[in-house]
């Protein structure tokens, strides 16, 4: 990429893409990487690097993330506006023919339409080296002539195997965050609602269920649209104010669309607790860091208003806040600090979507 004439990366990390951003954030020096909190903020920094340099930078995403991605590449970057290049490799989850999960398929399937429908040139990122580096070399071409952005598009298996060297920032946490949604389950009412964020909390969260032989009616699994567990969970505890409603979200969930808290807290929701587990990664898809331990997430819940906020690192601590806190006092926030990493044997949900959002519903009717 750099022979090619790319010196800034800029992206949401992505598990078909994990090896190459984990090399990219290993071996980038300072000031030429950033992992964005969502995809049309990279494309916006792919712009302003491009105007202060000359050069396209290299913006990469899931295809999941084009929906955040829209408007900066038509409003910004298209060269009807201001004509800026730059190279976006996309994750292409979905992909017609590739066996994939539910919430991947239909983005899969539109993703090419879609890209042709904002007029942008896209090529398939080919399996070998030689072809690949010819590829790169001829899209770096292809957008500075058009003056607009350019796709590459990689598939399963588009790479080899790379670990992250990156370092999250934060050592010797003793909680794991299966075993922090472990306690607040216990700690919870019977009957209590509660809506995951999507990837691992999800995921952690319906083994729990199966392992202390509970039901998952109360659940409703994010399992796509990442950042917006929160205002799911709003909008349930808006409309059945006499439930306690309890979002699991993660640190780079709650990143991706952070004016979310600002609009929960100021909502009057009195009964929606908001509750950030945080490792400080995206850990869904490789594991990059997130600056999740660089900042404070209960100064800016403070600030956006929740009626009480508190920041904890062990089982009593979730255990206190749980104790404490009163069905009519919200929104309240909690801030869970686990260590990175979950278990090799972890499944996923066995039961239909369309199944869980009957089940849902009806626990919510009552």
């Amino acid at each position: 990429m750099r022979d090619a004439g790319i010196g800034f990366f800029s992206g949401v990390p992505d598990s078909l893409l994990s090896p190459l951003c984990a090399c990219v954030a290993t071996h980038a020096p300072d000031g030429e990487h950033c992992i964005t909190a969502n995809e049309g903020a990279a494309v916006a920094l792919a712009a302003g690097n491009y105007l202060a340099q000359g050069n396209p930078a290299l913006v990469y995403m899931q295809n999941s993330g084009l929906g955040n991605a829209i408007n900066p590449l038509l409003s910004l970057a298209d060269d009807s506006v201001y004509g800026i290049p730059m190279l976006l490799l996309i994750g292409w989850r979905g992909e017609p023919g590739v066996k994939d999960e539910p919430q991947h398929l239909a983005q899969g399937g539109a993703t090419v339409p879609l890209l042709e429908a904002m007029g942008i040139t896209h090529h398939r990122l080919p399996a070998n080296t030689g072809a690949a580096i010819s590829l790169l070399e001829h899209a770096r071409k292809q957008t500075m002539e058009q003056r607009k952005p350019v796709v590459i598009l990689a598939g399963e298996k588009a790479f080899t195997p790379y670990s992250s060297q990156c370092d999250s920032g934060e050592h010797d946490l003793p909680l794991a965050r299966e075993e922090a949604i472990r306690v607040l389950l216990e700690s919870m009412e019977p009957g209590a609602t509660v809506v995951s964020a999507t990837g691992m909390i999800s995921r952690e969260l319906y083994e729990l269920r199966e392992q202390m032989e509970e039901g998952h009616d109360c659940d409703f699994l994010s399992v796509g649209s990442m950042g917006h567990c929160c205002q799911i969970a709003l909008g349930i505890a808006l409309a059945k104010p006499d439930r306690r409603v309890f979002c699991l979200d993660g640190d780079g969930s709650a990143l991706m669309h952070m004016g979310s808290m600002a609009i929960t807290a100021q909502s009057g929701a009195a009964n929606l607790a908001h509750i950030v587990l945080n490792n400080g990664s995206h850990a869904s898809v490789g594991g990059q860091p997130t600056c999740g331990f660089q900042i404070s997430f209960a100064d800016i819940a403070r600030g956006c208003g929740y009626q009480s906020v508190r920041t904890v690192g062990d089982g009593q601590g979730i255990r206190d806040f749980m104790s404490e806190i009163k069905a009519d006092a919200g929104p309240t926030f909690l801030e869970i600090r686990v260590h990175r990493g979950s278990r090799a044997d972890l499944g996923r949900p066995g039961m239909s979507l369309s199944e869980q959002k009957e089940n849902f519903m009806r626990h919510l009717e009552g």
